[in-house]
């Protein structure tokens, strides 16, 4: 069982910087891939970024390839997500999601889920 709790959401203006992080509790995060999500309001959850297990692989939606970065420290059970460059569309709830397989674009393929963190870009 892995529990994730997400932080560092908040209100920014547009082009600003944010970071997120995600806490997970257990002692095999390492094995877990991690990924993070997006949900706007009235729209589906969408992915926006993953990194696998060891860091040695990392994918990004197109819409925020450049100006976000995934990262995670297995030492600490965190993984983290640099926004820059943040833009009206970026406001949502930013969701992480570990999976005990493979790293995926997929939500179906992610076991676990946090709570969510709201962020918010401003005009």
């Amino acid at each position: 069982q892995v529990q994730l709790g997400e932080s560092g959401g908040g209100l920014v203006q547009a082009g600003g910087s944010l970071r997120l992080s995600c806490a997970a509790s257990g002692r095999t995060f390492s094995t877990y891939a991690m990924g993070w999500f997006r949900q706007a309001p009235g729209k589906e959850r969408e992915f926006v970024a993953a990194i696998s297990g060891s860091a040695t692989i990392r994918s990004y939606a197109d819409s925020v390839k450049g100006r976000f970065t995934i990262s995670r420290d297995n030492a600490k059970n965190t993984v983290y997500l640099q926004m820059s460059s943040l833009k009206l569309e970026d406001t949502a709830v930013y969701y992480c999601a570990a999976a005990s397989t493979a790293w995926s674009r997929e939500m179906a393929a992610y076991n676990y889920w946090g709570q969510g963190t709201q962020v918010t870009v401003s005009s």
